[in-house]
């Protein structure tokens, strides 16, 4: 009889899986919760710890997408499929988030997270709304489009404003287009260098990504625990039940449409989908997604005008939250909205959602608006919320980013530039030959096969 071991299953390998950057966020949360757990005063000291990994990601995002929108612009050489890239990307944004907010609506009515509320009815605080949303404002339609024009184009990289920097980029790619790019090749040399270096220095902030992960579970368990769960159990159930109901629509979608599976997707941007849940924005992660995009046959063109453009047009997840929490404030005071008043909720959260996107406490102002505008709920019911914000933020965060990520290869797939091959490989592990196996991070790419074969 043969005494020699059995092999390992093919495809797992133990030392693969221990060097993923997924692995070592998930440890990281998982100790950060002990810790959180353990010593709770220390959630002030670990959201600063988080606040500056996103504070760092931010710092490159604005040049990023410039960069990355100018060369994609100027080697597709074809302004009117720029122009067509935008607007399939607005039609599906607009289609896609109407029909989340009527979801959550149709959910919350289904439902009734507010009925017979476990945490009472406390007083209607309105200043504490007003203290969480750091007295912002949200801009209206008129406002929202004339905030897209910066003021200078040193302002809108300054102020990191996305939306601006993207109108910059357009201009300036579509500038590099008609000058020529035999006439302008050291302009065009030098955005996509700066961008090599760009992403280098992505890859350097990564790698503190388990520090920020760790920091921000530890705040998140330290500073809410689980005694939130007891009072909002019903509207978080809700949340996450039909958030998981939309999803697996966009994987039909995503199927139907371009022929790919949303859950290999999934475990193709595992890590980043990890790190945007323990640091609760999908900002933190949006550089890797669009090397993660690129890298599965969605061109520059696209990657580069759909993703940044969906963060403040595209939040489903936001949407879905919205909708929901509304007829939770609502039951919970004890008003019974009408199809009437609900229709009317859909139109002004349609409006005021597409003002959210960097603004401190967006969802408080968009629900107070809301509420004001229907004349039947009082708006310091906005308050019943903020225990349960917090808890929401991984249903948002994942969910907005899905829904960004299925609309770059939906609208790939539209143009007919999308690489099916190419994306079926990546989703596997397999790199083309001729690109080195390496991420953005610049470090040798983990083996996808480790943990889906």
């Amino acid at each position: 009889m043969s005494t020699t071991a059995q092999a390992p299953p093919a495809g797992f390998r133990p030392a693969a899986l221990l060097r993923s950057p997924f692995f070592h966020v998930v440890l990281a949360l998982v100790l950060g919760a002990v810790v959180g757990e353990v010593w709770p005063a220390s959630a002030e000291t670990f959201q600063q710890v988080a606040n500056g990994f996103l504070k760092l990601i931010k710092m490159v995002i604005s040049p990023l997408v410039f960069c990355v929108v100018v060369t994609g612009i100027a080697k597709a050489g074809d302004l009117k499929a720029v122009g067509r890239i935008g607007l399939k990307a607005l039609i599906r944004f607009e289609a896609v988030t109407t029909a989340a907010l009527v979801f959550g609506l149709l959910v919350g009515n289904l439902v009734q997270p507010g009925a017979g509320f476990a945490g009472g009815h406390p007083v209607l605080d309105e200043g504490a709304v007003d203290a969480k949303t750091a007295d912002n404002h949200l801009p209206g339609v008129t406002g929202f489009f004339l905030d897209i024009i910066p003021t200078s184009a040193v302002g809108a990289f300054a102020e990191n404003k996305l939306l601006q920097v993207l109108l910059l980029a357009v201009l300036c790619g579509a500038a590099i287009v008609h000058v020529g790019r035999e006439r302008a090749p050291l302009v065009l040399n030098l955005v996509d260098q700066a961008a090599e270096v760009i992403f280098k220095i992505v890859g350097y902030v990564m790698k503190l990504a388990p520090v920020a992960a760790f920091a921000s579970a530890a705040y998140l368990i330290g500073q809410y625990g689980l005694q939130a769960l007891s009072s909002y159990g019903k509207l978080i159930a809700a949340c996450y039940g039909s958030a998981l109901l939309f999803v697996l629509v966009l994987a039909v979608l995503l199927k139907v449409l371009t022929g790919l599976s949303l859950w290999r997707f999934l475990v193709y941007a595992r890590a980043e989908f990890t790190l945007a849940v323990a640091t609760a924005s999908s900002e933190s992660v949006l550089p890797r997604i669009m090397q993660k995009l690129r890298g599965a046959g969605c061109p520059e063109s696209t990657t580069g005008l759909v993703l940044p453009t969906g963060y403040s047009f595209n939040l489903d997840g936001a949407s879905i939250y919205l909708s929901i929490a509304l007829l939770f404030m609502a039951q919970a005071v004890g008003v019974d909205l009408t199809l009437g008043q609900q229709a009317v909720a859909v139109l002004v959260l349609v409006l005021t959602s597409k003002g959210m996107a960097g603004i401190p406490g967006s969802a408080f102002l968009a629900l107070s608006a809301t509420v004001t505008a229907l004349h039947v709920v009082p708006v310091g019911a906005v308050a019943l919320l903020l225990a349960a914000d917090r808890l929401m933020d991984t249903m948002r965060v994942v969910t907005n980013l899905l829904g960004n990520c299925v609309a770059t290869f939906v609208v790939a797939r539209w143009e007919g530039v999308l690489d099916a091959d190419a994306a079926r490989a990546a989703f596997l592990g397999k790199t083309p030959a001729a690109d080195p196996a390496v991420d953005a991070a610049g470090t040798p790419a983990e083996p996808e096969t480790a943990l889906t074969s």
